[in-house]
């Protein structure tokens, strides 16, 4: 799923209502007169947003466990042709987390001052669906869990280093292209649901497909991802530069975890396809 938390607007709006004041920054001189007060609001570091990211995927990790646990092996079923086919049915629960980890993240969009709150509830929800999806992957593809979430890592590596080194550089430009693209793909996605949902699941085949065109698309979505991964790390750089108010590290750890998520389930599938050739 794409990341529409952590975008430009959103870190204007922050700015705004977030940001401790700065000095001097009104029409009037300051009150020098009586004793000075010491204290300062916490604000945004880069290590609040680490260890707020660390502790949502320890909530993840092991919700997935338990999505994985739930989920079983695959029904044998054989076709009025003769020939043997596997009906695999992923628990209600995990599809019930999907929607909860999609409305969740509607919900921060607009009201980011509870993400200390609902984001824990966003990891365990969507850790119960990644963990029924993987465990279905797994079970046709042996070993690909293994190698989804090390290229996952790798491209997380990747990218953070690129960001660093300034060889990415994320100017506005960088960002409307980005974000438009990932709108773009939302909304196709969106389409592709609805679909499926009235003309059958082979109705949009290209997306499973392992044709050179499906292959195509899911590496083009996997690289979408990965460049929302520099936004992302702009975005916490930026914020923690402006002294967002501390609350904020959970936000901008939510808004990181929707990325990582996304491009693990990509993976997922790109490597499914390529397993099929």
């Amino acid at each position: 799923m794409a990341n529409p938390v952590l975008n430009e607007r959103k870190m204007q709006e922050a700015s705004t209502t977030w940001a401790p004041p700065q000095q001097g920054s009104g029409h009037f001189p300051p009150v020098t007169d009586g004793p000075v007060s010491a204290w300062r609001p916490e604000v945004m570091t880069v290590n609040g947003v680490i260890s707020a990211t660390a502790t949502l995927f320890v909530l993840l990790l092991a919700s997935a466990a338990v999505g994985w646990i739930a989920t079983g092996e695959p029904e044998q079923v054989r076709f009025t042709d003769g020939t043997i086919g596997y009906n695999y049915t992923i628990p209600a629960l995990a599809w019930g987390g999907m929607i909860v980890g999609i409305a969740l993240t509607f919900l921060l969009m607009f009201k980011p001052h509870l993400a200390k709150f609902v984001a824990p509830i966003y990891a365990l929800a969507e850790g119960f669906f990644v963990g029924a999806i993987s465990r279905m992957y797994e079970t046709f593809y042996d070993g690909i869990v293994v190698q989804a979430a090390g290229a996952t890592i790798a491209v997380f590596g990747v990218m953070l280093v690129l960001y660093r080194t300034r060889i990415i550089k994320v100017t506005n430009r960088f960002r409307k292209v980005v974000v438009s693209a990932t709108i773009g793909v939302m909304v196709f996605y969106g389409l592709c649901m609805l679909i499926r949902l009235f003309a059958g699941a082979d109705s949009v085949s290209f997306l499973s497909s392992p044709s050179l065109l499906g292959i195509a698309f899911s590496v083009f979505v996997a690289g979408l991802a990965a460049f929302n991964l520099a936004l992302d790390f702009d975005f916490i750089e930026r914020g923690a530069e402006q002294g967002l108010d501390k609350n904020f590290e959970w936000y901008a750890a939510f808004g990181l975890l929707v990325t990582i998520v996304w491009l693990y389930l990509e993976m997922l599938r790109l490597l499914s396809k390529l397993r099929e050739r």
